[in-house]
């Protein structure tokens, strides 16, 4: 595996991000018929938030990007992209293990969506997520928190 850093992104981030999705989603967007090449680089723009929002970079090049995006009763995984050469590397299961690691340690619940059909849905399936509900286009999933091991106030 590459070496990798996430850092906190910037502004300066968000068409790096846009484009990265572009491709990423691509396929999948085109199988459930709902690829429009503007529309998919715009919402992301839209719902780019530096302060939530970080950079993966490998050897020092951006590389994905991922957000937590905090909601009432959880946070939200959102716009977890890696490059496609990069995929498959471990670097997106080691950037999702130390991500939920920290939602573990605050006892937070996680959630996210994901295209329907996505190989993406088994990544999040090994970490824990269970589909909570669907619909014809997107997969919309949870995690609780991980428990840790047993402490003498537990019994």
């Amino acid at each position: 595996m590459a070496g990798w850093r996430i850092r906190p992104a910037s502004a300066a981030d968000v068409e790096a991000a846009a484009e990265l999705r572009a491709v990423v989603l691509r396929a999948d967007l085109e199988r459930l018929g709902r690829y429009d090449e503007q529309r998919v680089r715009q919402r992301l723009r839209d719902g780019f938030a530096p302060a939530h929002t970080w950079v993966i970079e490998v050897d020092g090049v951006f590389a994905g990007c991922m957000a937590l995006r905090p909601a009432t009763d959880a946070y939200w995984l959102e716009h977890f992209y890696l490059m496609p050469h990069l995929q498959g590397s471990g670097i997106g299961t080691a950037v999702l293990r130390d991500l939920l690691e920290r939602c573990d340690r605050d006892g937070t619940l996680v959630r996210l969506n994901v295209l329907r059909g996505s190989p993406a849905q088994r990544l999040y399936q090994r970490h824990a997520f269970t589909v909570e509900t669907q619909d014809p286009v997107d997969v919309y999933m949870v995690r609780q928190p991980a428990r840790g091991p047993a402490t003498l106030t537990d019994a």
